[in-house]
């Protein structure tokens, strides 16, 4: 079984393989950048990680446990001075690799190892906060696109059932006018009466309807006199 033994052989012995990384651990926290294949600079990153998280705590027993590591002194020292303040905020992730293609020669994977700075850990708080306040400003706007079409739904639909009412009154409305024209009141008429009335109207002769004469009836009078006198 393999408990414990994490990591990449390389087709290497383990004591070329462990000389290999002080050296590259070593480039690395002196140059702040290398230059490796993509399988070594995974490699080297827990490396560099726990030799941080050492320096991190900045006590004697680290610091010896680093030297045993890293054989330059003055790589030590700017380690130790400077990982508190540039990564006392970040508990991982204190590197960065940047895949750059094929090497020439063999095709190999090449990638860039970098340690991230101060200025890095700024920039990614930055973006983090600006993707919290993005993601709750979308969060609103579709909580309120959403209260709008609720609003709007239920506006519809208080209108569409007072439209049906109004629809209901206009026909209920229709029916009881149709129902009072329907209705004639007539004059209640007994037996007695419906008999009697043909033997007056038979009775009763018809009248001559009387007109007002007008102004000849003087001239006639008038006329008389004057046969009367002719006479006389």
């Amino acid at each position: 079984m393999r408990h414990r033994k994490a990591g990449v052989k390389l087709n290497r012995t383990s004591s070329h393989r462990d000389a290999m990384f002080r050296n590259m651990v070593t480039s690395l926290f002196k140059h702040e950048r290398i230059r490796t294949t993509d399988v070594k600079a995974k490699e080297l990153r827990r490396w560099a990680d726990n030799l941080i998280t050492l320096a991190k705590r900045g006590d004697v027993h680290a610091r010896r446990q680093v030297l045993s590591i890293i054989r330059e002194k003055d790589v030590v020292h700017k380690l130790f001075a400077e990982a508190a303040e540039r990564y006392g905020a970040v508990s991982g992730g204190y590197t960065r690799i940047v895949k750059l293609g094929r090497r020439p020669g063999d095709a190999a994977p090449i990638s860039l190892i970098e340690l991230l700075s101060s200025e890095d850990d700024k920039k990614k708080k930055k973006t983090k906060k600006k993707k919290k306040a993005k993601a709750a400003v979308e969060k609103k706007q579709v909580a309120e696109k959403k209260e709008v079409k609720e609003t709007a739904a239920a506006e519809e639909k208080i209108s569409v059932e007072e439209a049906v009412k109004e629809e209901k009154e206009d026909i209920a409305l229709k029916e009881d006018t149709s129902e009072d024209k329907a209705v004639v009141l007539e004059p209640e008429v007994s037996v007695e009466d419906a008999a009697e009335k043909p033997e007056e109207e038979a009775a009763e002769p018809m009248a001559p309807e009387v007109t007002e004469k007008s102004e000849p009836e003087p001239e006639k009078t008038e006329d008389k006199k004057e046969d009367l006198g002719s006479k006389e």
